[in-house]
């Protein structure tokens, strides 16, 4: 029996483990969702995939994501990361995973538990959405859009609508699994 999966997913096992093994499960480690958040903000304007492929490079770089490390590198330490092409080389991307640990300490300071915090725009549940093909999924909501703004006026770098929402079905503050997927 073949497993069913969105039709999003590629037969790149990189995508397909992704898929089985994350992409739409709760997750509240506060490592974990920085992660995603810089992620899908590294994700702008390219594919999901590529991402996926650099994703042990950013791992390495950025201490496995620990928001302490990754909030002390300087502008220095960042423009000598532009050399490996192992990362997206981006700049202003790059410099964005900084600013947004620096944003997330000030934030832990005021909410405590930021994973808290953030399912608190979905209630603390995941919403399971209608989704017979994943072109019908929304690519932005309100919660998106609110996040988004909330996230900007924190001091959070390309933390746009629609990178919030896609954040959101990575973390599984949302379920658009299609509705045929063997994930749903």
């Amino acid at each position: 029996m073949t497993t069913q999966r969105c039709g999003w997913c590629s037969n790149d096992p990189l995508y397909i483990a992704y898929h089985d093994q994350e992409w739409g499960k709760a997750e509240h480690d506060e490592p974990h969702l920085f992660e995603m958040l810089c992620l899908e903000g590294q994700q702008a304007g390219l594919s999901w995939i590529t991402v996926l492929k650099k994703r042990e490079h950013y791992r390495s770089h950025f201490f496995q994501y620990s928001i302490a490390d990754v909030a002390a590198l300087t502008d220095d330490q960042l423009e000598l990361k532009l050399s490996d092409a192992g990362l997206i080389r981006h700049l202003g991307k790059l410099k964005a995973i900084r600013d947004n640990a620096i944003a997330w300490q000030q934030l832990k300071n005021e909410v405590g538990d930021v994973s808290h915090w953030l399912w608190s725009f979905v209630d603390h549940q995941t919403p399971n959405h209608d989704v017979i093909h994943y072109r019908d999924a929304p690519a932005q909501t309100d919660i998106s859009q609110n996040l988004s703004k909330i996230l900007k006026k924190r001091g959070f770098k390309f933390v746009g609508p629609t990178t919030c929402y896609a954040f959101m079905q990575a973390v599984g503050m949302v379920n658009d699994h299609e509705n045929h997927c063997h994930f749903k």
